[in-house]
C-alpha cells in the first residue's frame, strides 16, 4: 500500500482531514494552556493557517479544481503564442 498525499492535482481526503484536525487541536491549546505570548500567537496562526489549506483543497477538490498542478504552465505558454502571432 503506498500512502499518496497529492492525488489527481489535489491533496487527498485523509490529508486533509489530519490537517484539520491538526489545525483544531494548535488552536485550542493555543487559547486554552499557552500563556499570552509569541508562542500562543504563533501556534494559533499555524493553526488556522492550516485549516484554512485544508478547506481551501477540499472545497477545490469538490470542484474539480487542482491546486497543486503544473497547468499555469501550459496557459502561461499560449500566451506566449498568441503574442508572437500579433
Amino acid at each position: 500500500m503506498k500512502l499518496r498525499f497529492i492525488e489527481n492535482g489535489n491533496l487527498s481526503g485523509w490529508v486533509c482531514t489530519v490537517l484539520i484536525a491538526v489545525g483544531m487541536v494548535m488552536f485550542y491549546v493555543a487559547l486554552e494552556y499557552v500563556s499570552n505570548s509569541f508562542g500562543s500567537l504563533f501556534l494559533l496562526l499555524l493553526g488556522f493557517a492550516l485549516m484554512a489549506i485544508a478547506g481551501t483543497c477540499s472545497r477545490a477538490g469538490l470542484l474539480g479544481i487542482r491546486p497543486f498542478d503544473n497547468e499555469y504552465k501550459k496557459a502561461k505558454k499560449t500566451y506566449d503564442t498568441q503574442r508572437e502571432e500579433h
